[in-house]
This record gives C-alpha cells, sequence and structure tokens, in this order.
C-alpha cells in the first residue's frame, strides 16, 4: 500500500491545496519500507490533476491536515481513503496509521475560501 501526504519540511503541511510538495510512503504490513517526494507545484489547487497524479503514483491512502471540499471530492471520486486532521512528523503520521495510533480530527476540513495561510 502507498499513503501520501501533503509535505512541508519533513512535517505534514496543514494545507494540502498549497503544497509544493507530496511524500509517498511505500509500506509491507505496518512498516513503511521506502518514500518518495514529489513536486506537486503544477497543481496547486488543481483539484483533479493533484488526485490523479497520486493516482498514477499508486497512492490508496491520503492523510492530510487541513483540505478543501472541492479536492476531497476529487479524491473521494478516484476512490481513495482519505484521513484528515493529522499533523506532525510525516513519517512518524504514516507509522502511527499503519500501526492504528493515528490520532486526527476528522472534522478538520478547510472551507477557508482565502488562501492566505503563507504556507
Amino acid at each position: 500500500m502507498k499513503i501520501a501526504m501533503p509535505y512541508l519540511n519533513g512535517q505534514v503541511n496543514p494545507h494540502f491545496g498549497q503544497s509544493r510538495e507530496f511524500v509517498i510512503f511505500d509500506t509491507d504490513g505496518n512498516q513503511v519500507t521506502g518514500r518518495k517526494i514529489i513536486n506537486s507545484q503544477d497543481f496547486c489547487h488543481n483539484h483533479e490533476g493533484m488526485a490523479g497524479l497520486l493516482k498514477e503514483e499508486g497512492v490508496e491512502v491520503v492523510i492530510a491536515g487541513g483540505i478543501g471540499y472541492s479536492m476531497m471530492a476529487a479524491l473521494q471520486e478516484l476512490g481513495f481513503k482519505i484521513i484528515t486532521g493529522a499533523s506532525g512528523d510525516a513519517a512518524r503520521v504514516a507509522e502511527d496509521y499503519l500501526n492504528g495510533r493515528l490520532v486526527t480530527d476528522n472534522a478538520l476540513i478547510c472551507g477557508c475560501g482565502g488562501h492566505e495561510h503563507g504556507l
């Protein structure tokens, strides 16, 4: 299974739509076996394009901090499992998810309309 997260300086980027990078973790059972950083600058707020890129990479699970409704819909349309409200070190978040220890706030959806988050 592959897990993707918006990525910023080793952390889960709290604003999915403005993330310039995503980290994709390869997993086997409950362990991370590898990782890849992909550039997503060309897909900033391009919901279908971003979802398609993650699908092409073989991602099944998307873990995010905040995510907009339109991005959520684009991911759901392609069948991704989506977890929101995650924060902290991306590698730890992936390991916590795989081992059933990930604590999130599933209500954390960014509906801000404006995007002056500075990330």
